[in-house]
């Protein structure tokens, strides 16, 4: 990202940041509102979106003008720090709500997507290098949970969601690329933390057992399928899936 470009960033904390200086808004209330429109980026976001997340199904009767009033201070605490659209304004009033016009370069979220759209792309294309390069580089972009300074309504705890399972389908990609390259060995710390982190996510725990076998770690790819299976067990009453289960008989075969 070019530092003298401002920079709008969701995935962590909500953070703006103008020539290296934050210039985040600090009223929680305008903070929410800047998240909506930094969310819906160049379209156009109505007015009743902005109060169902405000307040949820429990709008004040003045609703209509404090939005209009949080509308008016991100005017004018972005004046004040010298930021601007690519066309001038930033927020711009129409019909029937507002448009935050921003070049998509400048937003995490919107690169994000992109470099994740390109890295599957060229998986996809059997290019599984280049797409670890680019995977790698959308993954860089998370700081932590979306949204992590804003206390989230509705509206932008279904975004926040969303955006945490696109997070994982990437990571997912990234690990296949890093399969495809026979990086093994270098995988298996990564997945023994994300099977840590998601006890339930079967996916994860067979790539782990996959490389434990591959690295002739048999007896303790054994040992993963023996906790997923107490854990689904224990937690849902399940057995590990068709797929697991013939992954856990191919390896007691090779043992």
């Amino acid at each position: 990202m070019d530092i003298d470009m401002t920079q709008f960033y969701l995935l962590g904390e909500l953070t703006v940041l103008h020539r290296g200086r934050n210039c985040t808004p600090s009223p929680p209330m305008v903070r929410k509102v800047l998240a909506v429109l930094m969310l819906g980026a160049n379209q156009v976001i109505h007015v009743d979106r902005l109060i169902e997340e405000l307040w949820d199904n429990s709008p004040p009767m003045s609703a209509v003008t404090t939005v209009q009033t949080y509308i008016y201070q991100l005017r004018r605490a972005f004046e004040a720090a010298g930021i601007t659209g690519p066309a001038g304004e930033v927020f711009v009033t129409k019909r029937p709500g507002y448009i935050f016009v921003v070049d998509p370069e400048q937003i995490d979220v919107q690169m994000f997507h992109r470099l994740a759209a390109e890295g599957s792309a060229l998986l996809e294309a059997r290019k599984p290098e280049r797409a670890a390069v680019v995977l790698r580089q959308a993954l860089g972009l998370w700081t932590g949970p979306p949204l992590e300074n804003v206390a989230l309504g509705r509206l932008l705890e279904a975004h926040a969601v969303l955006l945490a399972e696109e997070r994982l389908r990437a990571l997912e990609l990234r690990i296949q690329a890093d399969v495809m390259l026979n990086r093994h060995r270098e995988l298996i710390g990564e997945l023994r933390s994300l099977t840590t982190v998601y006890p339930l996510n079967e996916w994860f725990h067979g790539q782990l057992m996959s490389a434990l076998s591959r690295c002739g770690r048999r007896g303790e790819a054994l040992d993963v399928y023996r906790r997923l299976h107490a854990t689904l067990n224990n937690e849902l009453g399940l057995d590990p899936s068709p797929e697991l289960q013939r992954m856990q008989r191919n390896v007691l075969r090779a043992a």
